[in-house]
Order: structure tokens, then C-alpha cells, then sequence
């Protein structure tokens, strides 16, 4: 949905993006934890206004980088 900008279940083109803050309290991020810090990665979140359907994706390379050296 975030490339084609169409829902890949029901073929809406009305697609909300739901941002993410990694700071906000009980925020929709992954913790990373490097010794005694917390690094939260943000996950933006594509909804389909007509069926529900839901896609979560970090949208930045260097953030999926360090998801790799996390938990790859």
C-alpha cells in the first residue's frame, strides 16, 4: 500500500498513513537496546479506509539497519 498507494485486498486507493513519534509513550515502535539506552524505531502504519486492512512498515534505511544489527 505504501508503494502502490492501493489496497492490495479490496483495491481502494484511499489509504490513510498514520505516523509515528518512537517518543511517544506506548508508541507503535520496535526497541532497540544498546547497553543501557532504549532506541525506539518509528513504524508508520498504512491503513485502507474502505476494508481495514492494515501494513506496518519503518520507512527509513538507516533505521532498518539497525533492526538488522539488533535482531538480524
Amino acid at each position: 500500500m505504501k508503494n502502490t498507494k492501493r489496497c492490495p485486498v479490496c483495491g481502494s486507493g484511499d489509504i490513510i498513513r498514520v505516523p509515528d513519534n518512537a517518543h511517544r509513550y506506548l508508541a507503535n515502535s520496535i526497541c532497540i537496546t544498546r547497553f543501557a539506552t532504549v532506541k525506539r524505531i518509528p513504524v508508520a502504519r498504512y491503513v485502507c479506509h474502505d476494508c481495514g486492512y492494515l501494513e506496518n512498515w519503518v520507512e527509513n534505511q538507516h533505521d532498518r539497519d539497525e533492526i538488522a544489527r539488533a535482531w538480524g
